[in-house]
Protein backbone atom coordinates (compact mmCIF):
# COMPACT_ATOMS: atom_id res chain seq x y z
CA UNK A 1 0.00 0.00 0.00
CA UNK A 2 1.08 3.36 -0.56
CA UNK A 3 2.36 5.79 2.00
CA UNK A 4 -0.87 8.06 0.32
CA UNK A 5 -3.38 5.77 0.71
CA UNK A 6 -1.79 4.61 4.66
CA UNK A 7 -2.15 7.99 5.45
CA UNK A 8 -5.64 8.50 3.98
CA UNK A 9 -6.38 5.38 6.73
CA UNK A 10 -4.59 6.38 9.21
CA UNK A 11 -6.62 9.87 8.65
CA UNK A 12 -10.10 7.70 8.68
CA UNK A 13 -9.45 5.83 11.41
CA UNK A 14 -8.49 8.99 13.46
CA UNK A 15 -11.69 11.01 12.66
CA UNK A 16 -13.69 7.82 13.48
CA UNK A 17 -12.23 7.86 17.06
CA UNK A 18 -12.07 11.15 17.85
CA UNK A 19 -15.47 11.64 16.43
CA UNK A 20 -16.71 8.34 18.92
CA UNK A 21 -14.45 9.60 21.54
CA UNK A 22 -16.29 13.18 21.86
CA UNK A 23 -20.04 11.49 21.35
CA UNK A 24 -18.87 9.42 24.32
CA UNK A 25 -17.71 12.54 26.24
CA UNK A 26 -20.53 14.62 25.23
CA UNK A 27 -23.03 11.89 26.46
CA UNK A 28 -21.30 11.19 29.97
CA UNK A 29 -21.65 15.15 30.69
CA UNK A 30 -24.40 14.96 29.96
CA UNK A 31 -26.10 12.43 31.82
CA UNK A 32 -23.76 12.76 34.68
CA UNK A 33 -26.35 14.08 36.62
CA UNK A 34 -28.61 11.46 36.71
CA UNK A 35 -26.74 9.74 38.38
CA UNK A 36 -25.47 11.89 41.68
CA UNK A 37 -27.86 9.93 43.77
CA UNK A 38 -26.06 6.29 42.82
CA UNK A 39 -23.13 6.74 45.13
CA UNK A 40 -20.72 5.18 48.22
CA UNK A 41 -19.00 7.34 50.92
CA UNK A 42 -16.24 8.03 48.05
CA UNK A 43 -17.46 8.36 44.76
CA UNK A 44 -21.12 9.03 43.12
CA UNK A 45 -21.90 7.78 39.79
CA UNK A 46 -21.24 11.14 38.63
CA UNK A 47 -18.15 11.21 39.48
CA UNK A 48 -17.54 8.37 37.14
CA UNK A 49 -19.38 9.51 34.00
CA UNK A 50 -17.12 13.14 34.74
CA UNK A 51 -13.85 10.78 34.67
CA UNK A 52 -15.04 9.08 31.70
CA UNK A 53 -15.81 12.10 29.34
CA UNK A 54 -12.54 14.16 30.80
CA UNK A 55 -10.88 10.97 29.87
CA UNK A 56 -12.37 10.43 26.57
CA UNK A 57 -11.68 14.14 25.84
CA UNK A 58 -8.07 14.31 26.73
CA UNK A 59 -7.42 11.02 24.81
CA UNK A 60 -9.18 12.59 21.61
CA UNK A 61 -6.97 15.61 21.99
CA UNK A 62 -4.28 13.35 22.70
CA UNK A 63 -4.75 11.38 19.57
CA UNK A 64 -4.96 14.56 17.12
CA UNK A 65 -2.00 16.05 18.66
CA UNK A 66 0.63 13.35 18.79
CA UNK A 67 -0.85 10.41 16.35
CA UNK A 68 1.33 7.85 17.91
CA UNK A 69 0.89 4.30 19.33
CA UNK A 70 1.05 4.97 22.64
CA UNK A 71 -2.08 7.24 22.03
CA UNK A 72 -3.78 5.11 19.78
CA UNK A 73 -3.05 2.27 22.90
CA UNK A 74 -5.15 5.41 25.43
CA UNK A 75 -7.91 6.03 23.11
CA UNK A 76 -8.31 2.14 22.59
CA UNK A 77 -8.64 1.70 26.72
CA UNK A 78 -10.58 4.99 26.96
CA UNK A 79 -13.26 3.62 24.19
CA UNK A 80 -13.08 -0.69 25.42
CA UNK A 81 -13.26 0.57 28.70
CA UNK A 82 -16.46 2.14 28.51
CA UNK A 83 -17.55 -0.02 25.98
CA UNK A 84 -17.62 -2.95 28.84
CA UNK A 85 -18.42 -1.22 30.97
CA UNK A 86 -22.12 0.11 30.11
CA UNK A 87 -22.39 -3.89 28.49
CA UNK A 88 -21.18 -5.27 32.00
CA UNK A 89 -23.36 -2.53 33.83
CA UNK A 90 -26.55 -3.22 31.25
CA UNK A 91 -26.57 -6.91 31.76
CA UNK A 92 -25.02 -7.71 35.10
CA UNK A 93 -25.83 -6.33 38.66
CA UNK A 94 -22.14 -6.15 40.11
CA UNK A 95 -23.19 -4.19 43.04
CA UNK A 96 -20.71 -1.76 44.75
CA UNK A 97 -16.96 -2.89 44.47
CA UNK A 98 -15.34 -0.66 46.99
CA UNK A 99 -15.11 2.80 46.20
CA UNK A 100 -17.20 2.25 42.99
CA UNK A 101 -20.80 2.58 43.29
CA UNK A 102 -23.35 -0.52 42.25
CA UNK A 103 -24.18 1.14 38.91
CA UNK A 104 -26.20 -1.49 37.64
CA UNK A 105 -28.66 -0.11 34.76
CA UNK A 106 -31.08 -3.07 33.12
CA UNK A 107 -32.13 -0.87 30.27
CA UNK A 108 -30.90 0.70 26.99
CA UNK A 109 -32.25 3.95 27.92
CA UNK A 110 -32.29 6.66 27.68
CA UNK A 111 -31.12 6.76 24.07
CA UNK A 112 -28.02 8.49 24.42
CA UNK A 113 -26.71 5.24 26.72
CA UNK A 114 -27.18 3.64 23.62
CA UNK A 115 -25.72 6.17 21.39
CA UNK A 116 -22.47 6.12 24.25
CA UNK A 117 -22.27 2.54 23.72
CA UNK A 118 -21.90 2.41 19.52
CA UNK A 119 -19.54 5.66 19.71
CA UNK A 120 -17.37 3.84 22.12
CA UNK A 121 -17.50 0.17 20.30
CA UNK A 122 -16.48 2.29 17.03
CA UNK A 123 -14.29 4.00 18.79
CA UNK A 124 -12.21 1.01 20.22
CA UNK A 125 -11.75 -0.85 17.09
CA UNK A 126 -10.49 2.23 15.26
CA UNK A 127 -7.77 3.05 18.00
CA UNK A 128 -7.10 -0.99 17.71
CA UNK A 129 -6.76 -0.70 13.81
CA UNK A 130 -4.69 2.63 14.21
CA UNK A 131 -2.46 0.63 16.63
CA UNK A 132 -1.70 -1.99 14.68
CA UNK A 133 -0.99 0.33 11.77
CA UNK A 134 1.65 2.44 13.92
CA UNK A 135 2.46 -0.82 15.05
CA UNK A 136 3.49 -2.30 11.72
CA UNK A 137 4.76 0.73 10.52
CA UNK A 138 7.50 0.96 13.04
CA UNK A 139 8.46 -2.67 12.40
CA UNK A 140 8.92 -1.75 8.27
CA UNK A 141 10.79 1.32 9.59
CA UNK A 142 13.14 -0.79 11.36
CA UNK A 143 13.93 -2.97 8.83
CA UNK A 144 16.11 -2.54 5.71
CA UNK A 145 14.67 -0.96 2.97
CA UNK A 146 12.74 -3.12 0.83
CA UNK A 147 13.60 -6.10 2.73
CA UNK A 148 10.67 -7.35 5.20
CA UNK A 149 11.27 -8.79 9.09
CA UNK A 150 11.65 -12.76 7.41
CA UNK A 151 13.88 -11.51 4.59
CA UNK A 152 16.22 -9.32 6.49
CA UNK A 153 16.72 -12.08 9.18
CA UNK A 154 17.68 -14.33 6.33
CA UNK A 155 19.99 -11.81 4.82
CA UNK A 156 21.98 -10.98 8.21
CA UNK A 157 22.03 -14.53 8.77
CA UNK A 158 23.64 -15.02 5.37
CA UNK A 159 26.63 -12.79 5.97
CA UNK A 160 27.31 -13.62 9.54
Amino acid sequence: MSARGRSAIQVALTAIVVTGLAVDAFVHFHLASAFEHTKTSTLSGADLFHLEAIAAVIAAAALLVRPRRYTAAFAFLVAATGTAAVVVYRYVDVGAIGPIPDMYDPYWAPPEKTLSAVAEGLAALAALALLVMFHLRTRSAAAPAGKDGVESFLVSRERA
